[in-house]
């Protein structure tokens, strides 16, 4: 009786949930605190900086053909090092990849704050990318790892989504009063923010295990020669989208080409690669980084375009242009509150699905725009992109982990980000290709119209493959529960 009484006693407390909740509460919440606050800096940092170009190129004497390299040389280092860094984080540890890289993250955006010229700004910018292409998978992984995969981690992922969206759409408006109050105060108020994450992450994150290195080293070769391809790749974007270097551009596609080729080659021959390149064909990762890339590229060249229309075309400041697009930000609202519960009744890609399908009309109401079109005129679109964001932004992440090892949702959130950045550039090309294409002096309203094709055919093309990831999920699901 004794020993089944003592039994008895035990069964509750080795079964009972409530055991794991002041866990839940006190590290995965407070990891999600954390790394949402260094997604939301990173996407404030890029859009504060669309906004300020102008006022820096003027104020330290970069020439306006190359004012771009103030933002592109942080979009190539951060979509180069993306999946060098993930994996890093799977390696070394993911809580000291994520400190490290906010550390010095915070003080090269200092140095940039206090740069005079022209080439110390872009070296700061280059290493200020390159740490958080360290940074992003890092974070990411230390929450899917902090939360089981199920409810939790699809509400964390909801959030995450959003906060990290709101980054982009907030970061214009920031950036307008910022800007206003001095361009330098752009770099020093992201040293504040990421000095106050970086000592909340100390202190949250609980140490992780690191994974034993490869006996035979590192895979270095593999982390050449992807850094320098993905940052070729990026750079042909942007060469060819400026379309004033097509050379440039075309040679640096070539050289993409040539090293994708030599990493492909690498991979398949050391023992311990640094990306498994089985595991772009595992679930729904390969999709889902591909329909991310449109939907981004589709988003930023929007941004882009009406940025444009209503600066340059009818007048606006920058603070009104940033207070147009604070609207989007109702997607820091709607993903908390609602995208988790949609997961957890119809499933992840579903939801994207209808995230997608309200992006796509978003970008087709804003073909009708003409010279005249203000805020009231645009409200519908950028109400409908909020809703895009809510629902597509966390899924599409969740989606693209599902059914991997956690080992591997390090390089897993490289990829995906990864696929993000480089629709970033690929969006913005495209749309300042089209634009300027056959035009002569200051684009008119006709030719905003013309250039809008290309957020509204990406976000088709997206919608497409959302739909496919849908289908891919529903199949390969379909065995699993015979």
């Amino acid at each position: 009786m004794t020993d089944t009484s003592a039994a008895a006693r035990s069964t509750p407390a080795t079964k009972a949930p409530a055991l794991k909740t002041p866990t839940l509460k006190q590290t995965g919440w407070g990891v999600l605190a954390v790394v949402c606050g260094a997604l939301f800096l990173e996407g404030i940092d890029i859009a504060m900086l669309n906004v300020a170009v102008p006022a820096i190129a003027a104020d330290i004497g970069l020439a306006t053909a190359d004012a771009h390299w103030v933002i592109s040389a942080y979009v190539l280092a951060y979509g180069g090092f993306m999946i060098f860094g993930g994996r890093t984080a799977d390696l070394l540890g993911r809580r000291r990849t994520f400190l490290v890289a906010l550390a010095v993250f915070v003080a090269f955006s200092g140095l940039g704050g206090l740069a005079d010229d022209a080439w110390v700004l872009v070296v700061a910018r280059f290493v200020t990318g390159a740490t958080a292409g360290f940074m992003t998978p890092a974070g990411f992984s230390l929450l899917t790892t902090s939360f089981p995969e199920g409810p939790l981690r699809d509400r964390a992922l909801a959030i995450y989504g959003a906060i990290g969206a709101g980054g982009f759409t907030l970061g214009v408006v920031a950036g307008g009063f910022l800007t206003d109050a001095g361009w330098r105060w752009v770099f020093f108020a992201p040293v504040i923010v990421g000095a106050a994450l970086w000592v909340a992450g100390r202190a949250v994150i609980r140490p992780d295990v690191a994974a034993e290195l490869p006996r035979r080293g590192f895979d270095l070769g593999g982390a050449v020669t992807l850094t320098s391809a993905m940052v070729a790749l990026i750079y042909g974007v942007v060469a060819l989208g400026e379309g004033r270097d097509v050379a440039a551009g075309i040679v640096a596609f070539l050289a993409a080409a040539v090293l994708i080729g030599a990493f492909v080659a690498i991979e398949r021959r050391v023992p311990d690669p640094l990306l498994r390149l089985s595991v772009l064909r595992e679930g729904l990762m390969l999709r889902s980084s591909a329909a991310g890339l449109l939907f981004i590229g589709a988003f930023f060249a929007f941004q882009f375009l009406i940025t444009l229309y209503l600066q340059e075309l009818r007048g606006w400041s920058p603070i009104a242009t940033g207070l147009t697009f604070a609207v989007m930000g109702l997607d820091m609202v709607l993903a908390p509150l609602f995208t988790h519960r949609l997961v957890k009744r119809f499933g992840n890609a579903p939801v994207m699905v209808a995230g997608l399908l309200a992006g796509a009309v978003a970008f087709a109401l804003a073909l009708r725009i003409d010279g005249s079109w203000g805020y009231l005129d645009l409200l519908p679109s950028l109400l409908l992109v909020a809703v895009m964001f809510a629902l597509v932004y966390g899924p599409l992440a969740a989606a693209a982990t599902a059914g991997l090892d956690e080992s591997e949702h390090g390089v897993a959130g490289g990829v995906v980000y990864t696929a993000f950045q480089f629709g970033a550039a690929l969006g913005v090309s495209a749309a300042t290709i089209v634009l300027v294409n056959g035009h002569v002096g200051a684009a008119d309203w006709s030719d905003y119209r013309r250039a809008l094709l290309v957020p509204a055919i990406g976000a088709a093309l997206a919608l497409a493959l959302g739909i496919s990831t849908w289908v891919r999920g529903r199949r390969v699901a379909v065995p699993a529960t015979r």
